[in-house]
């Protein structure tokens, strides 16, 4: 394959080592904005799948509270998210941290977004194959509707990405992700305060 992932991975490093020089003042100000709103820690970690579903940690801005109800239970997404969180993620700037993922090389700029470990035991087999790749910062089911896609959707995409990534490909991914990212376009799904749970196939 022409565009292997030696090709990718330069990609990516001489994408993401300048655009960590350049956003090193916004990426200051977001951290100390999010340290005097929410206090310690700043970056919000959490294992997630990366290459063939080997775990990794992920990086982002903290976006919510840790408010529990009565019984110790973390209180759902909307009522823990907060005013600072919300532009954070309209405007995709809570994902920043994530450069360092991609320059650490466990995550590429352009493939399936990482979820969450507790799927990979949901995923039909096609839709694991989404694991073949790095996941990605940004991605073709990102900029085909983000979370306002079904996340059968949402799957479909990643597999196709997976079967047809190029160069080509992964630089128009990330011109549209500019554009979505402006148009603040499938923040959220429908009712969610960001996607519902997966869940896997529902059986009839």
């Amino acid at each position: 394959m022409a565009y292997g992932r030696r090709a990718k991975r330069i990609l990516d490093l001489v994408t993401t080592a300048p655009a960590l020089v350049l956003l090193a003042p916004v990426l200051a100000v977001i951290a100390l904005s999010v340290r005097l709103c929410l206090g310690s820690p700043v970056l919000f970690r959490q294992t997630r799948p990366g290459l063939w579903g080997r775990p990794f940690t992920l990086l982002k801005f903290r976006t919510m509270t840790e408010a529990r109800d009565e019984g110790g239970k973390l209180l759902p997404d909307e009522k823990r998210l907060t005013a600072l969180g919300r532009f954070l993620r309209s405007t995709s700037l809570d994902e920043l941290p994530q450069l360092l993922n991609v320059l650490r090389g466990d995550m590429s700029l352009v493939g399936p977004r990482p979820l969450l470990m507790e799927y990979l035991d949901r995923y039909t087999p096609e839709q694991m194959r989404r694991h073949e790749v790095k996941p990605g910062i940004t991605g073709w089911a990102q900029v085909k509707g983000r979370n306002a896609l079904t996340w059968e959707e949402r799957l479909a995409l990643d597999v196709w990405y997976v079967d047809h990534r190029s160069f080509w490909l992964d630089v128009w991914i990330l011109l549209l992700t500019v554009w979505t990212v402006i148009r603040r376009e499938g923040i959220s799904h429908p009712g969610e305060a960001t996607m519902p749970e997966f869940r896997g196939i529902v059986k009839q």
